[in-house]
């Protein structure tokens, strides 16, 4: 499941694999911005970090057991998801396009606009 979501995370464009803690976590990012964080928790549950809006965020939180406040993350802007089979592939999917569409959504229209002609 962790090496799906990395796979699936890393075919957005400009998106490349970071270690900024060390060897765990997987950060990706585009453009120098993380939009997904990938671990493991004690149960060896794969867990992953992504950017939200807030309200969205909320009704995820209210509506999923495995969706959760960002662990280690800004707790209004970011949630974590425990990939325990709870939710299907395409739920996560979905997730982890919003996180990517938001951060770029945050980044300069120069850069916005070089991603347009990658991948």
């Amino acid at each position: 499941m962790k090496d799906t979501m990395i796979e699936y995370s890393l075919n957005k464009k400009g998106a490349i694999k970071d270690y900024p803690f060390g060897p765990d976590p997987v950060a990706i990012k585009v453009a120098g911005k993380m939009f997904a964080l990938i671990f493991e928790n004690k149960e060896k549950h794969c867990r992953l970090n992504l950017k939200c809006d807030p309200i969205i965020a909320e009704n995820l939180r209210e509506q999923h057991e495995a969706v959760q406040p960002g662990y280690h993350m800004n707790k209004k802007h970011w949630n974590t998801i425990t990939l325990d089979g709870s939710l299907s592939d395409e739920d996560v999917y979905v997730m982890i396009d919003h996180s990517y569409d938001m951060v770029v959504q945050s980044l300069p229209k120069r850069v916005r606009d070089s991603l347009k002609g990658k991948r």
